[in-house]
């Protein structure tokens, strides 16, 4: 059986989760939320996508991957009819990197202020 090795979150708190957990050079990692290191939540739903992305780039370089080997991706959003604005800042984020197959769905509801999550699966690059 392979090994598989997890990581946990840089900040230190406990969480009932890994951040990560890797095996045969494949990253799962745990939903990411916008939530700020403050624990402050942007409201505007572009901010909260480029926040859920600075925490999943983050996790990512932790685990030894980043942006550019994300094989997978799925999208919770609060709201559907925010799609085009999502999809806008989605793009503008992923710029310069290959996009990788997404899906997208519309959830009941978040904790709080946030409105989106992203569930995320990479190559390790290292």
């Amino acid at each position: 059986m392979s090994e598989i090795k997890r990581t946990q979150f840089s900040d230190g708190k406990p969480r009932p989760y890994s951040a990560t957990a890797t095996v045969n050079d494949i990253i799962f990692v745990c939903g990411q939320v916008p939530t700020r290191a403050d624990g402050t939540t942007a409201v505007d739903i572009a901010d909260q996508l480029n926040q859920a992305f600075d925490n999943l780039e983050s996790a990512l370089l932790a685990a030894h991957s980043d942006l550019s080997s994300l094989l997978k991706l799925t999208v919770y959003l609060a709201d559907l009819d925010e799609f085009d604005d999502y999809n806008a800042a989605y793009l503008t984020r992923l710029s310069g990197h290959p996009l990788p197959p997404r899906t997208t769905v519309q959830v009941a509801g978040f904790r709080g202020e946030k409105r989106i999550e992203i569930d995320a699966v990479a190559a390790a690059t290292a």
